[in-house]
């Protein structure tokens, strides 16, 4: 995946009703660490990453990089969003001739179910519509991932196709912020 361009970052932190969207800093090294090794958060992305692993190559400011955002709640992290360009390998049938911008997301299972993850997306996804005015963005995920699946449908995200790909059925959508109800 590549970066998103002219856009500047990182930008001042996001505040929602419960939660902030910031920059990763280096407190937030512990809750990568058990983000990638949780078998619940890996169970459609390829399964857990091992600890010891982890703890050797997880850089001391994890995930500082253009288009991710730390989640926190109460000033702990609790997740991550990211929207990140496609590059040439990952091309979408949307389109096919430029790199759109994904949107991408994995939350600590202690912050499920508590619609943390729709008003972190839509808090992101809002920053994008403002930030690149018009540009569409795709959201990727397996069939089987009910919440992945519910949380596609409540932030807008349209049916584009579903096909086969890593043994599994995947769903492949795009939001469009001039259809999205301002």
């Amino acid at each position: 995946m590549t970066g998103l361009g002219t856009v500047t970052w990182p930008p001042a932190p996001i505040r929602t009703e419960r939660l902030v969207l910031r920059e990763s800093e280096a407190r937030d090294r512990t809750a990568f660490v058990e983000l990638f090794a949780s078998p619940d958060v890996g169970v459609y992305l390829g399964g857990p990453r091992p600890r010891d692993e982890l703890e050797r190559s997880v850089p001391g400011t994890p995930g500082r990089r253009p288009g991710l955002f730390v989640i926190e709640l109460d000033g702990e992290m609790i997740g991550t969003v990211e929207l990140n360009r496609r590059d040439a390998e990952h091309r979408s049938p949307v389109r096919p001739d430029a790199g759109e911008a994904e949107l991408g997301y994995l939350f600590l299972p202690k912050a499920w179910g508590r619609g943390y993850a729709a008003e972190a997306c839509a808090a992101a996804l809002g920053w994008f519509a403002d930030a690149l005015p018009g540009e569409p963005v795709v959201l990727c995920t397996q069939t089987a991932n009910d919440r992945s699946m519910r949380l596609a449908a409540k932030l807008g995200f349209t049916e584009v196709r579903r096909f086969e790909e890593w043994g599994a059925e995947q769903w492949f959508g795009v939001w469009s912020p001039v259809a999205q109800p301002g």
